[in-house]
């Protein structure tokens, strides 16, 4: 193998491990690393909801556990936000 060839594979290899510990120290471990990486791929965010869209229906259960309904039995008409996420 050249020498030339062997320091550059041997400068890239140094650079992605260096960029790879880095990230896991900025997020925290490396399974967040991976996931905060996979999340801010731009592919990932592509969509057809606009500002205006009507939400899809779907079936959501109660506090108590038992009881199930739709989101559209609840709201009669009016605007309703939905947040997902962690919030601790």
């Amino acid at each position: 193998m050249h020498p030339i060839l062997k320091w550059s594979l041997f400068g890239v290899t140094i650079l992605l491990l260096a960029a790879c510990v880095g990230l896991s120290i900025l997020a925290g471990s490396p399974k967040d690393a991976i996931g905060m990486v996979r999340y801010a791929l731009p592919h990932m965010h592509r969509g057809t909801l606009q500002v205006g869209s009507d939400a899809p229906d779907a079936t959501l259960i109660s506090l108590d556990g038992a009881t199930r309904f739709h989101i559209r039995e609840r709201t009669n008409g009016k605007p309703l936000v939905l947040v997902f996420g962690s919030f601790t």
